[in-house]
């Protein structure tokens, strides 16, 4: 039997379909406070007890585990840390110091200490890893090269560093880099609010009390990403170089059974709004969700995904 330890986002039900066609025994499991969008029974649990919830699936039969999902880093509570979990705690608190591939290891080592086989998500559903090449109508050009290039050797720096996983590059100039706030947060960075928009909100905003201001800013941010207006859609901040690419990796070294770099339909939205050409992804090395609407919504909005070698061209 295998344990599915669900965070957020889609790749959890991408897994569970899977799971379900190969007719393979599983249960669902989630930490406490990032349960999974799974219309299926999930069991939670909390890190001050992983001792006795790791003890709890070898009892029950479970002999693999599969960690899929968004989770962010928990707080400690050391003061319902159970008897089982104390050691571990101490464990994982000097590898959270270390950053999050540090602790990813340490976890990944800790559920195999205890006769448990990690599985990686591109195990169980090796679709979600696309063919080599360029998948899209459109397709990079030399520029687009020599920015993947680029791309690769920041990446690689971040991910020595245990920073992040993903840049922006247009023109050889890094527009943005990924940290804690994520891919998605990252690509937003290149955008603005609207002068229209801007201006209706210091309208707003005058003489209004602070919930009253609180209310208005929910109400128009509500309002803001349903427009359908131009004029009222995020665009890219002029500031900045225009055109550019995504490029998105694994960390050096990095053990491929926990966090494997994702994208999806969404990163697809947010490179169009920013105005980039296109998105490279290292080839074996980023899971692609719903690959079909991927290359549907990038053909449709002109952009070109490249899924390249790692030290390719």
């Amino acid at each position: 039997m295998l344990a599915l330890i669900a965070g957020q986002g889609l790749l959890p039900s991408r897994l569970v379909a899977a799971l379900e066609a190969e007719g393979r025994e599983f249960r669902i499991y989630a930490l406490e406070g990032f349960a999974p969008e799974i219309d299926r029974t999930v069991a939670t649990f909390r890190l001050e007890e992983l001792g006795s919830f790791i003890a709890g699936l070898v009892q029950g039969g479970c002999e693999a585990v599969c960690l899929a999902g968004a989770v962010r880093r928990p707080v400690i509570d050391r003061a319902r840390v159970d008897a089982a979990t104390h050691g571990l705690i101490v464990r994982l608190a000097g590898a959270m110091e270390r950053g999050d591939d540090g602790t990813l290891r340490e976890i990944v080592a800790i559920f195999e200490e205890a006769g448990l086989k990690v599985v990686g998500a591109h195990e169980i559903a090796p679709d979600l890893l696309p063919p080599t090449g360029a998948l899209t109508r459109a397709t990079p050009g030399p520029g687009d090269h020599a920015d993947a290039s680029r791309g690769e050797a920041v990446v690689a720096a971040l991910g020595a560093a245990d920073v992040g996983q993903a840049c922006v590059v247009a023109g050889g100039q890094v527009l943005a880099v990924e940290a804690a706030g994520g891919t998605d947060w990252m690509i937003r960075s290149l955008m603005r609010v609207p002068e229209a928009v801007r201006r209706e909100e210091q309208e707003l905003l005058k003489g209004a009390t602070l919930f009253e201001r609180a209310s208005e800013w929910v109400a128009d941010v509500t309002e803001f990403l349903t427009a359908s207006e131009p004029s009222r859609l995020p665009e890219r901040d002029t500031a900045l170089p225009g055109g550019g690419l995504l490029y998105k990796a694994p960390k050096p070294g990095q053990d491929r059974r926990a966090d494997l770099p994702v994208i999806g339909p969404a990163t697809v939205m947010l490179a169009a709004e920013a105005e980039l050409r296109g998105i490279v992804v290292e080839a074996g090395g980023v899971m692609v969700l719903d690959l079909d609407t991927v290359l549907a919504m990038a053909d449709a909005v002109g952009l070109f995904l490249w899924v390249r070698p790692k030290d390719g061209p």
